[in-house]
């Protein structure tokens, strides 16, 4: 998939810019970042359900372990 992803992206910025050493240049590093950015993208939506499961594991365990509010003594006191 990323490969062609690479061509493509090499296939169109030749067209754009032409068969030339420059253009050639242009294009590895147009098809590179192309590759990055989806490979990136693939990655995330591969690792997205675990990184929602330990969003909703830490959401539990705080829902279980709720903080306990201090009581302090000073509301206690008695007023004379």
């Amino acid at each position: 998939m990323l490969e062609l992803l690479f061509v493509i992206g090499f296939f169109i910025m030749l067209m754009v810019t032409g068969v030339s050493l420059l253009g050639v240049l242009a294009a590895l590093i147009v098809a590179t970042a192309v590759m990055f950015l989806g490979g990136l993208f693939a990655l995330m939506i591969k690792l997205l359900p675990w990184l929602l499961l330990a969003v909703a594991v830490v959401w539990v365990i705080k829902a279980i372990k709720a903080p306990k509010v201090p009581q302090y003594q000073r509301n206690n006191r008695r007023f004379y």
